[in-house]
């Protein structure tokens, strides 16, 4: 390469939905390798891959600069809104953009896309954004294309009253009708007028040689064939990565476009923070901290358990000191590593839900996963599993060696599930609390269905094809050809299989759409807006984050989770149903002792519908040959039934000596290991 880098400032990725074949970890690639000292995420409408291209950009030594590719709605053509790219100079900026997006996709959607209006853009909602004119396509280029020079200079000065110096006219040659009379008058508006100029290419795929591909995307999205002459054609072979190089000789006339275009990228300087969480302040008595809130809540929850475990128990007055010494033992550990890692108000946060679930007739779950090795959780309410009764280890929840937000998985009513969400969107703010977003990707099978749709295959032809990749998490095209001989023969013998094949290879894995995460909620100290923009489906009602789980808590946001569970629906049904046809008998399931033998003989019969994973075939059959008759024993049953135990022999292992005879025939490898596998017959499970 010669001559100064370039750095390409209008490129989307992926994470459009709409278009672009472009993979971050490519483009990152492609970036190092040209030389390129930063590049731009201007992704349509959205900033769903903002953390992912941020983290890629920095790994490579690229800066990263954040920005959105905006459609500004146009009341002369509702149907060809206008296109205004913006960049983020600094976190204000990113504030502004984020808040902008949120406004679109809540306020301004029309037939599903999200559009500003231009009177929503003003010098205080654009603070801390940099803008390119689009070209073409924007207001500006598009008035100058139709020679309507005055209009063209009106809404320039509009643009600048927002903007001033950080507005700029965008030239942009990739071939397309239009462009290049649009080139010449941009460059004697600006100099008419002193506007800066800059080049882009309006980056949809890496390599020339992606067209293909990226207009096979286009016709996913659009629901259109391919090979439809009739069918809208925006795109050009030359919006690939152009190299610094070819950037060069294609604005050689212009040098100053190609200079702006680095100073912009001098100009924008986003820093993200990652990786600090935050959490929304806990409303506390004026004289107490979170932390001081927690250990008495924790102490009085704790003296009411044991007060219940005195009397269940009927342990003699003289013995409870002795029975609550290891409880209180466990209590000052727990708060201790709680206070030490700054996670009261988030203990604080999750029993003030639940406490309102279930005061307001909500079944709840009693508590799964590692969380429900918490004392501190049992005693505030968000368990109802004793962890010492158990012998349960709060260090596989919260581990000062393992610096991680705790995570419960809370279990509600699908029924009374949206109920609680609403409840902390009424405590924390509505424009505080969302759900989260996930992304669905081109999946083998489903690219395989889309390509042959695209490419006009008769759908026998392309279900056939489909159905030879094997069904399993995971799979790809790669292992499906290496593991199905009639797929891998039906692409050697049948040209259009080959030809459907390799588009979708070059497409599979690509984001598709995006989705709702099934639990997932997240609270913010501030406006959510502040960390993430919004994203709402056209006519919904349901806010989510754009940044998907991961890069949501990396973020800074914290994630609960609100489980719907079928179960806890039908068990709440059945509590109805007992307590209608039995009033006297004020029946509850929290009553029933874990040894109820007609539960264990009832559940011996494998007549285990609708049991929480307890009622696909192959557990059943494992239910059959453990038998239970215990708690511990569904504790086993569960943890068997996993890939690991099931393929290596520990379940035949752990069920031949839950029968034997003599337990005393158990080889526990070592004397020392007896106390620890004892309870699992010698099985390390």
């Amino acid at each position: 390469m010669t001559g100064a880098p370039f750095v390409h400032l209008h490129l989307h990725t992926e994470y459009s939905l709409v278009d672009s074949t472009v993979r971050i970890a490519q483009l990152m690639e492609r970036c190092a390798a040209d030389g390129m000292p930063a590049v731009a995420l201007t992704d349509q409408n959205n900033l769903f891959g903002m953390v992912k291209f941020y983290r890629k950009a920095m790994a490579a030594g690229i800066k990263p600069i954040i920005g959105a590719d905006l459609r500004i709605a146009n009341e002369d053509d509702p149907a060809r809104p206008w296109h205004l790219v913006v960049l983020c100079q600094d976190t204000a900026g990113y504030r502004s953009l984020s808040t902008l997006l949120t406004r679109a996709y809540l306020e301004g959607q029309v037939r599903g896309e999200p559009l500003l209006h231009r009177e929503w853009l003003t010098a205080e909602s654009c603070e801390g954004l940099i803008a390119l004119s689009g070209g073409l396509h924007g207001d500006v280029g598009h008035a100058l294309h139709n020679d309507h020079y005055d209009l063209a200079q009106s809404l320039l000065d509009g643009w600048q009253s927002v903007f001033g110096d950080r507005y700029y006219l965008e030239l942009v040659r990739t071939g397309r009708a239009g462009e290049e009379d649009t080139v010449q008058a941009s460059l004697t508006l600006a100099s008419d007028t002193r506007t800066p100029v800059v080049a882009s290419n309006d980056v949809r795929f890496l390599d020339r040689e992606d067209f293909n591909a990226h207009e096979a995307r286009v016709c996913i999205h659009d629901g259109r064939v391919l090979g439809d002459p009739d069918r809208p054609k925006h795109y050009s072979e030359e919006q690939y990565l152009r190299s610094g190089q070819e950037m060069a000789e294609l604005f050689a006339d212009i040098p100053a476009a190609l200079e702006n275009a680095r100073e912009i990228a001098r100009r924008c300087s986003l820093d993200l923070e990652l990786g600090e969480s935050v959490l929304p302040a806990f409303p506390v008595p004026q004289d107490q901290t979170e932390a001081e809130f927690l250990e008495a809540e924790a102490r009085r929850g704790l003296e009411t358990q044991l007060e219940r475990i005195f009397e269940t128990r009927e342990i003699p007055p003289n013995e409870r000191d002795a029975t609550s010494a290891p409880y209180f033992d466990r209590l000052r550990v727990e708060l201790g590593v709680i206070t030490s890692m700054g996670f009261p108000g988030y203990f604080l946060i999750v029993a003030d839900f639940i406490r309102w679930a279930r005061e307001n007739d909500i079944p709840v779950g009693p508590g799964r996963g590692s969380g429900a090795g918490s004392l501190v959780a049992w005693v505030l309410g968000i368990t109802d599993l004793d962890p010492l009764e158990h012998d349960l280890l709060f260090e596989r929840f919260l581990n000062p060696d393992r610096v991680s937000m705790p995570d419960f998985d809370i279990d509600f009513c699908m029924e009374g599930r949206d109920r609680v969400i609403d409840y902390v969107a009424q405590r924390y703010g509505r424009d505080q609390v969302a759900q989260i977003i996930t992304f669905g990707t081109m999946a083998a099978r489903a690219v395989i269905r889309d390509t042959g749709r695209i490419l006009g295959h008769p759908y026998g032809f392309v279900d056939r094809i489909a159905k030879q990749v094997p069904f399993e998490i995971g799979m790809t095209l790669e292992k499906a050809l290496d593991q199905s001989d009639e797929l891998a023969t039906m692409v050697r013998d049948d040209e259009e299989v080959e030809a459907l094949i390799d588009l979708a290879r070059s497409l599979e894995g690509l984001a598709r759409n995006a989705g709702k995460h099934a639990g997932g909620v997240v609270i913010a100290p501030t406006a959510l807006t502040d960390f993430t923009p919004l994203y709402c489906e056209d006519g919904g009602t349901q806010v989510i984050t754009q940044l998907d789980k991961d890069d949501v808590e990396a973020i800074g946001l914290v994630k609960f989770d609100f489980l719907g569970l079928k179960t806890l629906t039908i068990i709440d049904w059945a509590e109805k149903i007992v307590n209608e046809a039995h009033p006297d008998a004020n029946f509850s399931v929290t009553q029933m002792q874990d040894r109820d033998p007609k539960t264990f003989e009832l559940l011996r019969s494998t007549e285990t519908a609708a049991v929480f994973q307890l009622e696909s075939s192959c557990m059943r059959d494992l239910i059959k040959r453990m038998r239970p008759d215990r708690f511990d024993d569904l504790v086993a049953l569960v943890a068997l039934f996993r890939p690991g135990p099931l393929q290596s022999g520990m379940v035949d292992d752990f069920i031949t000596r839950r029968h034997a005879t003599n337990k005393d025939d158990i080889d526990y490898l070592h004397p020392d290991l007896k106390p620890v596998l004892e309870e699992t017959y010698g099985v390390i499970l």
